[in-house]
């Protein structure tokens, strides 16, 4: 029983490591497409201020400008679609962590059970050592 429930925690904590690492990814993704979005809006500013033409719908509005306002919505876009995903990882992550202490909570009691049966059984050796030792005396 102990090896087997040592198991199943070292299960769920693998189950909620993998978890963490799986929500670490997102996060880390979310937050280098934000980062290029925003690198992405220095240099789209940059050249408004070359050209002097901000508005994308002007004849001349810079091409690099366009094709930079584009990749930039992609990414943004790709974000909140990670965003989505994030949650349900942050959510994955909550039940595994319940899993985990349910689990622990669970060999905890079974332990406890153990020590009272073993305090229990020495504690009836004692005793069959004392009423032996009163027999005799």
């Amino acid at each position: 029983m102990k090896s087997r429930t040592e198991s199943l925690i070292r299960l769920k904590k693998f189950e909620v490591d993998e978890k963490r690492r799986q929500l670490a990814q997102i996060e880390a993704m979310i937050g280098d497409f934000e980062r290029m979005a925003a690198e992405l809006d220095q240099q789209i500013e940059i050249e408004h201020q070359k050209t002097g033409i901000t508005d994308s719908t002007h004849f001349a509005y810079s091409t690099f400008a366009k094709a930079a306002l584009t990749r930039r919505d992609n990414l943004l876009a790709s974000a909140n679609n990670l965003k989505a995903k994030q949650e349900a990882a942050q959510e994955a992550l909550s039940e595994a962590l319940e899993e985990l202490k349910k689990v622990e909570l669970l060999n905890q009691r079974a332990n406890m059970r153990e020590r009272q049966e073993r305090d229990k059984a020495e504690q009836n050796e004692y005793d069959e050592i004392a009423r032996m030792r009163h027999m005799n005396n």
